[in-house]
């Protein structure tokens, strides 16, 4: 089996890793993949351009795991439409921090609220896809039900991608490990900031949090090895 340790391919013995292998008991967990992040417009409140190229490669990962069976969990950040969540209570650090690197984000008070088009899916969601939309900061298990909708379904390991690598993929896969779930991160099907960051995060992951992989190495296991 292969996975990625400190950014290298390693083979590694997958009876060691059974528990988290199990497609039984995995669920796919879909970060952040909507027109807040992906819109090709200047208007976009928080763009991640980077992660527009791996919106066809998760929609057809998605479509393979749909056709084993497998259960996928759509998150995605929505806040209240009059600000109380963030820019009118306590504002999100990366409001403040982020523009420091990239620049001031014209539109950034529009980022994520309810009921906008900035919340709309870009990658496709079927109507069997489960989908947890009140996620308020950077982790998908905050403050949302994505614990509970897991556990009720016995679920034991999460397999993660969208964006952004070194920011929510990165939150989400501490707080996943530290409710004791197994942790495999998409390296193909993720992305961060940019190259440096995306490398740091994943091998964060590989190090401290889980596994990390390729989706079709992923897929072949899944499928028997």
């Amino acid at each position: 089996m292969r996975a990625f340790v400190y950014e290298q391919p390693r083979e590694l013995d997958a009876a060691q890793f059974a528990d988290y292998l199990d497609p039984a008991t995995t669920a796919v967990i879909s970060i952040d993949m909507h027109r807040g992040h992906l819109d090709d417009s200047p208007d976009c409140p928080c763009p991640a351009p980077r992660a527009r190229d791996v919106v066809a490669p998760i929609d057809a990962f998605h479509d393979a795991v749909r056709a084993l069976g497998g259960r996928i969990v759509h998150v995605k950040s929505t806040l209240r439409p009059d600000g109380v969540d963030d820019v009118r209570g306590i504002p999100s650090a990366w409001r403040r921090t982020f523009p420091l690197h990239v620049g001031p984000i014209p539109n950034a008070d529009a980022h994520a609220i309810e009921g906008s088009p900035w919340t709309e899916w870009v990658t496709r969601v079927e109507p069997g896809d489960l989908r947890v939309e009140n996620k308020r900061r950077l982790s998908a298990f905050y403050p949302t039900d994505l614990d509970f909708l897991l556990r009720n379904q016995r679920i034991t390991t999460v397999v993660l991608d969208g964006g952004f690598t070194d920011c929510c993929v990165l939150n989400t896969a501490f707080d996943a490990n530290n409710h004791n779930y197994r942790v495999i991160v998409l390296r193909d099907l993720v992305r961060g900031t940019d190259a440096a960051l995306e490398a740091a995060a994943l091998t964060m992951v590989s190090l401290h949090l889980g596994l990390v992989m390729e989706s079709q190495d992923l897929l072949a296991q899944w499928r028997g090895g």
